[in-house]
């Protein structure tokens, strides 16, 4: 596709942007002086820093090993925290909040209900108070000036065996907040295949789901998940680029289960940044993103944890404006893709794109030609 518009929106424009969100992570999106003060609250003591500034940097310092495993470590300090109904509020407003300054006006964030039951909440009290957080994160938001709407998704831990119960917890909460249903985790050990039960009550509700697969591992990952399991959407994917072949004169082959993907239109949750720091992808400019794009995959851009990574939707589109050259009709093109991947009804998306994201993205456009015309 050749953008019409060949000029790189500037930050402050890419900021501005519409930005849809698929693939982000409540309990990696804490901002450093939140874990700190809850830590206090909560009498946790095992953080490595109690300076916000120096937390924050070891975050993305201890997510930068090329290790999932190690990455996932990091999450042991942001759980811990999280274990009460008001600090879950807390962190799913600031969540909302935070993602519609930088831009965001839809997104879908997922957390393991599962993993914050320490200190006796139930299942159900827990999605209870991040939805509460989320609304409330939604009316601040509102205030300030800007408009953004987040869904839920519940997700399974892949090493655990309450994928049904969460499965469960997501249909009976589907019209309460709840997007759909993830499963997450080491991949290497833990294949989806075992949790197919809970997919296959999903399917039979007629529920959304999408599975972390092509992160670590590889192919055969993405294979379980699309044809086995039966997901509408690959948490990251990026792997797919091992069945497809770059030949030194340029020719492009696409082997069997890169083409379905492609033809079936199958959502690519992309997240750059996340990718460097679990070697799924050795630099910006290597990552797979570029000729996903060139071959017109349904790829998306999305953030997965944006306290490891030190990101935001922003940072990711600037790093691929510099790297790629991309322009406001290659992020617009991103974020309809999103939009057309989304949990939510078909016109509800189509709102989105026609009402929000288009006409976001054309006045950003129309400020290039008034700007040319005061030049000339």
């Amino acid at each position: 596709m050749t953008s019409e518009n060949t000029q790189q929106p500037n930050p402050e424009q890419i900021r501005r942007a519409p930005k849809v969100l698929l693939h982000d992570h409540l309990d990696g999106g804490l901002r450093p002086a939140t874990i700190v003060e809850l830590a206090r609250e909560s009498g946790y003591e095992g953080l490595p820093e109690t300076d916000p500034t120096a937390l924050g940097t070891w975050f993305r310092a201890a997510a930068d090993s090329g290790s999932l495993e190690r990455y996932l470590e990091t999450f042991a300090h942001t759980c811990a925290v999280l274990q009460t109904a008001q600090a879950l509020r807390r962190v799913a407003a600031e969540c909302a909040e935070d993602l519609a300054a930088d831009g965001v006006v839809y997104a879908e964030v997922r957390y393991a209900p599962e993993q914050h039951l320490e200190q006796g909440l139930t299942l159900e009290q827990v999605v209870e108070a991040v939805n509460e957080g989320f609304r409330e994160g939604e009316r601040r938001a509102r205030a300030a000036g800007h408009r953004i709407r987040v869904g839920a998704l519940l997700t399974a831990m892949r090493h655990a065996a309450r994928s049904l119960e969460i499965a469960e917890l997501a249909n009976r909460y589907r019209d309460l907040g709840v997007a759909g249903f993830d499963i997450a985790g080491a991949e290497a050990g833990f294949p989806p295949t075992r949790h197919l039960d809970a997919f296959e009550y999903l399917k039979r509700e007629n529920n959304h789901f999408t599975i972390h697969a092509g992160e670590a591992f590889g192919l055969p990952s993405i294979w379980q998940a699309l044809q086995w399991c039966g997901a509408d959407r690959l948490g990251h994917g990026v792997r797919i680029i091992d069945d497809i072949h770059v030949s030194e004169d340029g020719a492009i082959k696409l082997g069997r289960l890169a083409s379905y993907v492609r033809d079936k239109r199958i959502p690519l949750e992309l997240c750059p940044t996340s990718n460097l720091q679990t070697g799924a992808a050795s630099s910006y400019v290597e990552h797979p993103i570029g000729l996903l794009r060139k071959l017109h995959f349904r790829a998306t851009v999305n953030t997965d944890n944006r306290l490891m990574s030190g990101t935001s939707m922003s940072r990711e589109f600037e790093h691929l404006v510099s790297t790629f050259g991309y322009t406001l009709d290659d992020m617009q093109w991103f974020t309809v893709n999103a939009m057309k991947s989304a949990f939510i009804p078909f016109d509800e998306r189509l709102a989105m794109i026609n009402d929000v994201i288009k006409p976001g993205y054309a006045e950003l456009k129309a400020e290039w030609l008034f700007r040319q015309t005061a030049v000339g």
